[in-house]
């Protein structure tokens, strides 16, 4: 499968196209809006999502209920439109208008692609960058993740993301039993963290950075579950699963880190701590001991649940903003502020979920097809009786 994503923040709408997804899967427009719907959700969010309420609408590729095997497209309205379709029209603008809507902005944020867009494109109004670079991009990414895990559910793989940190509040309950009962946990939260008492602390250290006009940041975890053995492959650098994976993980906004397993900790532990011993159970086959490699090895999956965690930095655009410098006057500036969250990180849980949930699926379909769910499914039953009679 390959996806592609377009629009701007403050556009008519948000638009994906996804190619490969095989026929005969039943997919509905509610199997992406409860995703879009846990996006928007989280404490610190900002006043956009008072304003927006995503729903995706589906213009091809699903027909009845099912998908066709033809490329699915995804829309999303941006309810906020109608205050921006002179500043963000596709039509030119007389030179009366020009002046009255289109303030140009002229004073990159830090942290932001504003002004390393600005001098690639040669914009001289940086609002033609952080349009496109704003995290509101990743509403059709979690669509297009949703997508994924309907495909994955269909094989009883289901993922789960939670948050573990954010500041320097740390969760201390990471336990959980099915993954059902995670995604209860993780949901009943605000921030999205299975510790009770550590939420509570990450909303008082969210309301102090809102308070000091500044912003904060956090780690997420997701957890995959009931995965077979052998998605992605040893033999080259690209076909690495847990390598793409840290990729399209590494692509969500403000996303600085990805660990999997014990990830850094590896380094700081003896090979006897960090490797996970092998064991046999009849019916079940080959298993691990423990689950320190994260459901990896070489590239490939073991069958031990994935376990992915990503590291978000504070968002950049900040009420108390950071010295910057106008590219016109080269006169130092504040920079400028546009609308934003204080904290983004219980809804990037949602988004790392949507992007290992692709990376999950992709390799999935390399392995068994991607023509009908049919084929797949009988292609996938064979390998697992054969995985468990090795």
């Amino acid at each position: 499968m390959r996806f592609l994503t377009a629009g701007e923040s403050h556009g008519p709408e948000l638009t994906a196209v996804i190619e490969g997804v095989p026929s005969q899967l039943p997919l509905t427009e509610e199997d992406i809006n409860i995703h879009l719907a846990r996006r928007q959700k989280g404490y610190g969010r900002g006043r956009r999502m008072q304003i927006e309420k995503d729903r995706v609408r589906f213009t091809s590729g699903v027909r009845h209920g099912k998908t066709t095997g033809a490329p699915i497209t995804m829309i999303v309205e941006n309810k906020d439109w109608k205050h921006w379709d002179k500043i963000m029209g596709a039509a030119p603008l007389e030179e009366d208008e020009e002046k009255e809507v289109k303030r140009q902005i002229t004073r990159p944020r830090p942290g932001h692609a504003d002004l390393n867009g600005a001098i690639k494109y040669r914009h001289r109004d940086m609002r033609n960058v952080l349009e496109r670079s704003s995290a509101r991009e990743t509403t059709v990414r979690v669509a297009v993740g949703a997508v994924a895990q309907v495909i994955l559910k269909q094989f009883n793989i289901e993922l789960c993301g939670h948050v573990l940190e954010i500041g320097n509040v740390k969760s201390v309950e990471h336990s959980f039993g099915t993954i059902t009962e995670l995604k209860e946990k993780s949901e009943a939260s605000e921030v999205r963290c299975l510790d009770a008492d550590a939420s509570e602390k990450m909303k008082h250290a969210i309301d102090d950075a809102k308070k000091n006009g500044d912003s904060i940041g956090g780690i997420v975890e997701v957890v995959a579950v009931n995965l077979p053995v052998g998605l992605g492959s040893h033999v080259h650098y690209d076909k690495k699963l847990d390598a793409k994976i840290a990729q399209s993980v590494m692509s969500i906004n403000a996303f600085k880190g990805v660990e999997i397993g014990v990830g850094f900790e590896a380094a700081r532990m003896l090979g006897s701590q960090v490797h996970d011993e092998i064991i046999y159970e009849e019916g079940k086959g080959f298993l691990r001991r423990t689950n320190r490699l994260g459901g990896f090895e070489g590239g490939m999956t073991n069958a031990m649940p994935v376990v992915v965690r990503g590291a978000m930095k504070p968002i950049p655009t900040l009420y108390k903003p950071l010295q910057s410098v106008d590219i016109d006057t080269k006169e130092p500036f504040s920079a400028s502020i546009e609308r934003s969250d204080s904290c983004a990180v219980p809804a990037a849980a949602v988004v790392c979920e949507a992007a290992v949930a692709w990376e999950l699926a992709n390799a999935f379909l390399d392995k068994f097809g991607s023509d009908t769910l049919e084929d797949i499914t009988d292609h996938f039953n064979l390998y697992q009786e054969k995985v468990r009679n090795f």
